[in-house]
């Protein structure tokens, strides 16, 4: 499933091509959102935006298209009519006079008037969101040592969308592995620092993954592993998908866990609390 950071990535693309843009024509491929469409053509796309793994398209009528990926979802965007060749069945399609944009396969899509977005049971229920410009370190420290989380593992708590809405498989582990926390620790266990480190963690990891299409290992580690000729996938996480090979910082073999019904990577040796 895309995390935070391919979703954030996804919505820049849409937004290049419909924010701003009028909509000329309009079309959604599931039965009980058909006969929807006159409410789009001739509005205009005010913004796009992103809450966790959801997708908000604000029109100036007042109302929002929401849409969440889920496991199979996928959005292109391309020139006016110009439709990808895929199997995948569209579920909804928004067309400027010179673009579209195209959602496939995803069936979690609704329209919301703009005042009751925070009624929607998915939004009502999430925490910040990673990418929040305004998050900072701080709240996300306060919120590991809130009754409703300190007592929970973190490979859990990292998984968990009220806590932090975006954060998925692969952030768990790069996040849990930079800031040197064992998967298994509850945030009632540990130090102020220990918190305080997995807030700036949480933030770095997740900003670095969005700015780099999803590269969450340091760029000076990147640029030294492309050097040796390996390929993206190989270079990619400091962590996640190595099971068994030697850690970059100690060199102790990476293990693979299955925890909260996902599987987990990290280093013995540096996530040692």
């Amino acid at each position: 499933m895309p995390e935070g950071p391919e979703i954030r990535l996804a919505a820049d693309k849409i937004a290049r091509v419909l924010e701003g843009k009028q909509i000329v024509d309009a079309n959604f491929g599931l039965p009980r959102l058909q006969g929807r469409e006159a409410d789009f053509i001739d509005a205009t796309v005010n913004a796009l935006e992103t809450r966790g793994k959801a997708l908000l398209t604000h029109f100036d009528n007042g109302l929002t298209i929401y849409s969440h990926n889920q496991l199979y979802g996928r959005w292109y965007v391309v020139k006016r009519d110009a439709y990808p060749k895929t199997n995948r069945s569209l579920r909804l399609a928004l067309h400027t006079r010179t673009h579209s944009a195209l959602l496939y396969s995803a069936s979690d899509i609704s329209i919301w008037d703009q005042f009751e977005l925070d009624l929607h049971p998915f939004l009502a229920r999430i925490g910040p969101d990673i990418l929040n410009p305004a998050l900072t370190w701080r709240e996300i420290s306060e919120r590991l040592q809130s009754q409703k989380f300190r007592r929970r593992s973190v490979a859990s708590l990292y998984l968990a969308q009220d806590f932090l809405a975006g954060v998925g498989n692969y952030l768990r582990s790069e996040i849990l592995f930079d800031a040197g926390i064992h998967p298994s620790a509850r945030p009632a266990d540990l130090s102020r620092k220990q918190l305080n480190s997995l807030g700036r963690s949480t933030l770095k990891i997740s900003l670095r993954s969005y700015e780099t299409a999803g590269l969450t290992n340091p760029p000076r580690r990147v640029a030294a592993l492309k050097k040796q000729g390996l390929r993206r996938g190989e270079y990619r996480h400091a962590v996640f998908s190595r099971a068994n090979k030697p850690c970059y910082e100690c060199g102790t073999p990476i293990r693979k866990d299955t925890l909260a019904g996902r599987r987990l990577y990290w280093c013995a040796d540096c996530q040692v609390s």
